[in-house]
């Protein structure tokens, strides 16, 4: 035990309180979990909070020695590499305000806390496009409240008294939280992400109080052991695709035996680690043979693929002069991506303990039969800030622009985790992030569009400006087959279900110029569902002029054919159609038979 924290909090014992926050998050892992309902209840907050702190735990232990301000910065550059769903990247935010509040501090004063504390609550705020009151936000601008309050009276408080009081008073704001949403009213429980808030401040605050870190969970990490490096395979990696890497965890990994089977796959192998755990980097053209493997040795995660063939042809082509990259929710014909060299960050998926990576280690078609016969209903996870930082890092190493196209924000922290990506990346190129207020096949449009604006030789300045132009006019509508996998994905209540399957009702749905995705309308019965589906659409494009159309179907290729013809002969002007397979990003509420139609009006390049 630890001598308390009187007036002030340096590198180390910062160090020490940080710990002992982390620890509770991590234990209260599972508890977070069960009380997540919003803003999906996907049951996913407390293994993304214990996965993005999890990770500074090794940085903490690595820096406790350095004074705080470098502490800080190297915590903060962790998160963001590592944060996991909304909360994680929220967190990421919220210690990045206070690395840049303490800048070159070697200690905390209660007041100069205070202020850092107050500049991580703005950073987290104005990280997300739509704040939201009653979740983490909230409870984070009590705490610093609270602090700002205690240290205007006294610049030198008490640690130990001013920690209690604000943890007092954010245990209060966690309350309401339960009456500020109606999600969390209807469920009788107080937001995920802020209880993990509090357990973080209630950890510090039992350190500063009583020199007491929180007893460390079962955690498999790398110190402590000897960490050897095993390397096989050089030469040319052009035979073999995707830069492929994950994380091994077990209890006793033999890694020779893991080294040679791995030596099979592909080349360039580097396996480094400990026998409790191996992180494995290995060129291959089928990243999922890697992460099947490393399953037989142990338990997978971090899985990341890069697709070496599409950067390679992207930094050697001359006459862009940006790179588009998007997420894998958008979905896109594959002639379109191969032709464009269009950049994918691959969400995640999970069927249980079984994880992918969207569209890279797990085919729309394999998805598909997983969710219609896996007694476990997926859930998935938002690219994280280090996905995109990893990216645009490259791409931005080689042009002087990136341009990012994401998912709606209304949807997903998917554009935030982006933003903050980009603010972070350094590299000579700039980098452009869009929110398309799109999904699935209508964030195609807007992608494909912008990367025809790059072949054609188009400055990202004025490309940026016909996407955004365009992003108000591209539409997308859909049909579902089935109701139960929105059900089962928490999307839609049973009894909505119910109602429809018992009145025939076929509901279209649509995505609104501001973003989100809403039920446009009913169809009664399901006779002539595709032709009736088509003239709904046709009506509200129909003072569009020509158009781009993209149709994309979950395994139903004749359903697509079909709505196709029935396209072609309602609306008059089609500049382009094409056809692709619904994606995950969408797929994992509508399920199989699932159509969607995007429209966007047809527009040249600009020119220069």
């Amino acid at each position: 035990m630890a001598d308390t924290v009187t007036k002030y909090l340096d590198g180390a014992a910062l160090a020490d309180a940080l710990t002992s926050g982390i620890h509770k998050v991590i234990g209260a892992q599972e508890f977070l979990n069960r009380i997540n309902v919003f803003p999906v209840a996907d049951g996913d907050t407390g293994t993304n909070l214990s996965l993005s702190l999890g990770a500074a735990l090794a940085t903490i232990k690595q820096s406790r020695d350095k004074h705080l301000g470098t502490l800080l910065a190297a915590i903060a550059d962790t998160l963001l590499d590592s944060a996991r769903g909304n909360s994680g990247a929220i967190l990421a935010q919220f210690f990045q305000g206070m690395s840049d509040s303490a800048g070159e501090l070697t200690r905390f004063t209660t007041y100069t806390f205070s202020k850092a504390v107050h500049l991580g609550s703005d950073y987290a705020h104005d990280a997300l496009s739509n704040p939201r009151e009653g979740t983490i936000l909230s409870v984070m601008a009590t705490f610093a409240e609270s602090l700002g309050a205690q240290a205007s009276n006294n610049h030198e408080g008490d640690f130990p008294t001013v920690m209690k009081s604000a943890l007092q008073q954010a245990k209060i704001a966690l309350a309401n939280t339960q009456e500020q949403l109606d999600e969390l009213r209807k469920a009788g429980v107080v937001d995920a992400g802020a209880k993990g808030f509090v357990e973080l401040v209630h950890g510090m605050a039992d350190y500063v109080r009583h020199g007491r870190i929180a007893e460390e969970p079962d955690l498999t990490v790398l110190h402590g052991e000897d960490v050897s490096m095993l390397t096989v395979g050089s030469g040319a990696d052009s035979e073999y695709r995707y830069c492929t890497e994950c994380l091994v965890t077990g209890l006793d990994i033999d890694r020779r035996k893991l080294r040679e089977a791995l030596s099979e796959l592909g080349n360039s192998l580097v396996l480094a680690g400990t026998k409790r755990k191996a992180k494995i980097h290995i060129h291959v053209n089928d990243p999922e043979t890697v992460f099947d493997t490393g399953r037989e040795y142990g338990d997978v995660s971090g899985e990341k693929a890069d697709d070496m063939h599409r950067q390679l042809h992207t930094s050697h082509d001359a006459k862009r002069k940006f790179a588009v990259i998007t997420d894998s929710v958008a979905d896109i014909a594959d002639e379109d991506m191969e032709r464009l060299d269009i950049h994918i960050v691959p969400a995640r998926i999970q069927f249980g303990n079984r994880g992918y990576l969207d569209k890279v280690s797990i085919t729309t078609e394999e998805f598909f039969a997983e969710l219609s016969t896996n007694p476990n209903h997926p859930t998935t996870s938002q690219p994280s800030p280090g996905d995109f930082r990893r990216q645009f890092q490259f791409l931005a190493s080689h042009f002087s622009d990136v341009i990012s196209i994401n998912l709606t924000a209304a949807a997903s922290g998917t554009f935030a985790a982006a933003k903050l990506a980009a603010t972070r990346t350094n590299a000579r190129g700039k980098i452009h992030v869009i929110n398309s207020s799109n999904a699935s096949a209508g964030q195609g449009l807007l992608v494909v569009f912008a990367a025809e604006c790059a072949k054609s030789g188009a400055s990202a300045e004025k490309t940026v400006a016909a996407v955004e132009a365009l992003v108000p006019k591209t539409r997308t509508f859909a049909i579902l087959a089935d109701l139960r996998y929105a059900v089962r994905g928490g999307r839609l209540p049973a009894w909505v279900k119910t109602i429809a399957d018992v009145l025939r009702l076929v509901p279209i749905l649509r995505t609104t110029t501001d973003g989100r995705i809403a039920t446009a309308s009913f169809m009664l019965g399901k006779r002539n569902r595709i032709a009736r589906f088509v003239r709904h659409v046709a009506r509200r494009v129909a003072n569009d002029g020509a158009l781009n159309v993209t149709i994309a179907h979950a395994v139903c290729p004749d359903d697509a054919a079909e709505l196709e013809h029935y396209l072609r002969e309602q609306i008059a002007d089609i500049s382009r159609l094409s056809i692709t397979n619904l994606g995950t990003g969408l797929g994992v509420h509508g399920g199989p038979g699932t159509l969607i139609v995007s429209t966007q009006p047809h527009t040249e390049p600009p020119i220069g």
